[in-house]
């Protein structure tokens, strides 16, 4: 299974999303509390795959992400938006976000969107 990094800046998502992820099967290499932190996270750890909130202080997740695929290009991100961000989804794309899912969630469907991105 994925070696996965959590960049959200709310500990209850982090927990959430952890809980999910662990119990199928794969593994956090580490947590991040907002897009700067997530950026020198990602570089220290070279995760398979990235979660990314996009509304956090210092760095947003957006500017993260660009940096992030800077760095390596074949960095793959899911970006974890709320409802009503469209905007910020088609940015998301655009800076090379390999999927996104809407907060609120249900479990099956980060784990839908993390196989399909894994593949």
């Amino acid at each position: 299974m994925a070696k996965i990094l959590i960049v959200d800046d709310s500990k209850t998502s982090r927990k959430i999303l952890r809980s999910i992820l662990e119990q199928n099967g794969h593994e956090i290499i580490a947590e991040a509390v907002n897009g700067e932190d997530g950026l020198n996270k990602f570089k220290e750890v070279q995760p398979d795959l990235t979660t990314m909130d996009i509304t956090m202080p210092l760095m947003d997740g957006l500017e993260s992400l660009q940096k992030i695929r800077e760095y390596d290009r074949k960095a793959k991100v899911i970006m974890v938006t709320a409802a009503g961000q469209k905007t910020k989804m088609v940015d998301a794309i655009k800076y090379g976000a390999s999927e996104f899912l809407a907060k609120p969630y249900e479990a099956i469907q980060i784990i839908e969107i993390i196989n399909k991105v894994l593949v």
